[in-house]
């Protein structure tokens, strides 16, 4: 059984980006189950509205609930009289990618990077920190194909025991997470870049 304090997250999340009016990009949401080592994941990808499919600018989100903080929370919701975060407190790790794609030439990582700040606004109470950055380039027939680049940032929301009494809390500590990636989605989309038409646009 899911330990509800990951739903929750999950929900808040959701919310967040939703109330930011992102766009949800279909089939890209995934809850996964690690047989072998009992983690929880779940990933989703949001995008600004009217990009087409796929969008120039894309948020890739993942949430990620470990065993060992399964096992923090099971602790502390058992113990008969919980008034206490644990000594160490359960967490949902958090990786947000920020993509563009699409492209029809290879970026300039530069530029890229001077519109990224190094890390996200709080989470609570702490922030998403600035990681690598990967660029792809996908081969189609004798071309160039088409590139992407992508910056990660990656953190944790740690679950005190005001969380863990209830999971409501974490529309505060995700309320500010959608306005920043709406906003960094546009800078990045505001990059004049050459893109290459959307899939939609070529079944016409």
């Amino acid at each position: 059984m899911l330990d509800h304090v990951f739903t929750d997250a999950i929900g808040s999340l959701r919310d967040a980006l939703e109330g930011a009016l992102l766009e949800r990009q279909a089939f890209e949401e995934r809850f996964q189950v690690d047989v072998l080592l009992g983690d929880v994941t779940w990933e989703t990808s949001y995008g600004l509205p009217g990009e087409g499919s796929p969008p120039r600018v894309q948020a890739d989100i993942t949430l990620d609930w470990p065993t060992w903080s399964q096992t923090a929370y099971r602790s502390w919701y058992l113990d008969d009289t919980p008034n206490e975060t644990p000594d160490d407190p359960p967490e949902v790790l958090v990786e947000v990618s920020l993509r563009i794609q699409r492209l029809a030439v290879g970026p300039d990582p530069s530029r890229v990077l001077a519109v990224l700040p190094e890390s996200s606004p709080p989470i609570g109470t702490e922030t998403l920190a600035r990681a690598g950055h990967t660029i792809e380039q996908v081969f189609v027939g004798d071309g160039d194909g088409e590139f992407a680049i992508e910056v990660s940032y990656e953190g944790r929301v740690a679950l005190d025991e005001r969380i863990l009494a209830d999971g409501s809390v974490l529309d505060e500590q995700f309320g500010g997470i959608g306005g920043w990636i709406a906003s960094t989605l546009v800078r990045l989309g505001d990059l004049s870049f050459e893109f290459l038409p959307p899939e939609d646009d070529d079944d016409r």
